[in-house]
């Protein structure tokens, strides 16, 4: 299996798991040229923007220990890229979703 497939793994189960909690993915691997977003979805007129971190195994730290201040700059810019680009106006929030191997381990962080 290729980083790629495994990454897709870990996104699909992230997008049933918010779905599953009423929100609205609107969009999966949104991608430009500069930057990208897994996951975009919405709830109560809040667009997430949604880092997922799979992992294998938890020997190196959950998913959340791989979100570095890099990493939420970059996250803040691709957020701020897709509002510009789609004429977003309202509220929004950068999140992330940790998922374990198995899919059985979810955690949401609604607000980084």
């Amino acid at each position: 299996m290729s980083t790629t497939d495994i990454g897709n793994r870990g996104e699909n189960i992230a997008s049933v798991f918010l779905t599953n909690n009423g929100f609205k993915v609107i969009d999966q691997n949104w991608k430009t040229r500069w930057c990208e977003i897994d996951l975009i979805a919405k709830k109560n007129n809040i667009v997430y923007f949604v880092e997922v971190k799979y992992r294998k195994s938890d020997v190196f730290g959950d998913g959340f220990s791989y979100i570095t201040p890099k990493k939420l700059q970059q996250m803040r810019f691709a957020a701020e890229f897709w509002i510009h680009k789609n004429s977003y106006y309202g509220e929004c929030n950068l999140s992330a979703i940790s998922v374990d191997n198995q899919g059985s381990q979810i955690t949401f962080l609604e607000d980084l």
